[in-house]
């Protein structure tokens, strides 16, 4: 779904910019930017990649940008989320005055987007809500870290290191500065150094870092689905992959629904 510019170009006087204000003007491209930081929680990805946002419109500082999800029924608390989630990156760009969000073709459209643009918690226009937002997006932020996990794991052994090599990493064993594609990994306290792919290692460490599982040089790299670190043995390394590659179908599975759904109910078609 290609998003629908109500102005292009934008000049300074349409983007609340210039002399008047100090501001630089509001960068479309900086807005597509910040909404591709905003991921579809259960899925995992980007609401642009995913194809969500429906417009973007700019009124000299006021922007609303409009998104649509694959269904009508799909969980509040993960619609909530993306809602809040657009309205704060939207909101921390340079000469962005007022950020309105609006989710149009949803059961609860109406309580999220006057909720979102008014600040209010999620509890107190879902009052009736079993979790929290914050219970869920825990829940959420640990099955997405585990399920990253896989792809970093998988990354190094392909680069040749056995499951008790992989147990013992820390976070300090990892470079990702090595390079553009590639991380460099001390193995065997530095007596060895491989390289492997960066992309899942950096996608994973984002995510361990949120969740408070690697927040130190000197944590462990890995750890099981609740949180605790591996054990060195191969067995129980094994186990734990095998887990999250099925954390990771999972993920894929429901995405590959929601991909349909969305082509069919909003006419878009996602590689």
């Amino acid at each position: 779904m290609e998003t629908r510019d109500s102005a292009d170009p934008i000049d300074s006087s349409e983007a609340g910019s210039g002399p008047e204000t100090g501001e630089p003007p509001v960068d479309r491209e900086a807005i597509r930017q910040r909404l591709d930081r905003v991921d579809d929680p259960e899925l995992n990805r980007s609401i642009v990649e995913l194809q969500y946002v429906e417009s973007i419109d700019v009124d000299g500082g006021d922007v609303t940008v409009t998104f649509v999800l694959p269904t009508a029924w799909c969980s509040p608390a993960f619609a909530w989320m993306m809602a809040t989630g657009i309205r704060d990156e939207v909101g921390a760009l340079p000469g962005v005055s007022s950020v309105t969000v609006r989710l149009p073709d949803h059961m609860h459209g109406d309580e999220i987007t006057t909720g979102v643009n008014r600040g209010r918690s999620f509890e107190s226009v879902f009052e009736d809500a079993d979790d929290g937002i914050d219970a869920v997006r825990r829940k959420l932020d640990e099955k997405a870290r585990f399920a990253r996990q896989y792809g970093a794991m998988r990354a190094l052994q392909e680069a040749g290191l056995d499951p008790a090599q992989i147990a013992t990493l820390t976070r300090g064993d990892v470079d990702l500065e090595f390079g553009a594609d590639v991380a460099a990994v001390s193995v065997r306290g530095g007596a060895l150094t491989v390289t492997a792919d960066r992309e899942p290692l950096a996608e994973y460490l984002a995510k361990a870092r949120e969740t408070g599982v690697v927040t130190d040089a000197t944590d462990r790299l890995f750890a099981d689905r609740d949180g605790d670190p591996l054990d060195p043995t191969g067995e129980t390394v094994e186990d734990v992959l095998h887990d999250a590659r099925l954390a990771t179908s999972n993920i894929e599975g429901q995405a590959t629904i929601c991909a349909s759904l969305h082509e069919s109910r909003n006419d878009v078609t996602l590689d």
